[in-house]
């Protein structure tokens, strides 16, 4: 009797560990873990950097991933080749009867403006550096010089140095300084 006992205590541990163990994972499993980025680091490993309009999406597989490809009309290119418009991929969406999200991926709406920090892998799928790190909106208001602001990531950030947790912070800044600080960072085969 007491080894039936024993064996019950033991399955009620475990069980109780298992749930622990899955409350644990899902709530890990719910946010991002990103490497903060400084604005030159964004600027540097960057293949193009646009001030662009969302114009369109559409969702689909790729492997077993599920993006959301969103259509940038480009306005103004800072880096990279020339280009009119730029499909930028987002970990996401709803495709085949599925849906996937991913914590920490941005979402947007047709005709948002940003000043998009891209980078495109060996894959050929381009996407925003560090999720929405490297995203500026733009503002709304009808100006010849429109304010770009970078929210602070509510995801999990560490320092690139040394490991450590990092709170991330806001950036706002004028776009002719966004511009300028940007091509002071970029060597002449880098630019337009």
């Amino acid at each position: 009797m007491w080894y039936a006992n024993y064996s019950s205590v033991s399955t009620v541990r475990q069980a109780i560990g298992i749930g622990l163990i899955t409350i644990f994972g899902s709530l890990v499993a719910r946010s991002a873990t990103l490497q903060q980025l400084s604005l030159d680091d964004m600027i540097a490993k960057s293949t193009a950097i646009v001030r662009g309009q969302i114009t369109g999406s559409y969702a689909a597989r790729n492997g077993p991933v599920i993006y959301t490809f969103y259509q940038i009309q480009v306005i103004e290119q800072y880096k990279g080749t020339k280009q009119g418009s730029v499909t930028m991929a987002v970990p996401g969406g709803a495709a085949d009867n599925l849906r996937q999200t991913f914590p920490g991926a941005p979402e947007f709406n047709t005709s948002d403006q940003f000043v998009f920090f891209l980078w495109t892998g060996k894959s050929g799928l381009t996407q925003v550096i560090g999720l929405t790190q490297g995203l500026f909106k733009l503002s709304a208001a009808a100006s010849p010089d429109p304010v770009a602001t970078r929210e602070a990531s509510a995801e999990l950030m560490l320092d690139r140095g040394t490991g450590h947790p990092v709170k991330d912070q806001t950036l706002v800044m004028p776009l002719s300084k966004l511009k300028s600080h940007i091509g002071s960072k970029l060597g002449p085969s880098e630019t337009k």
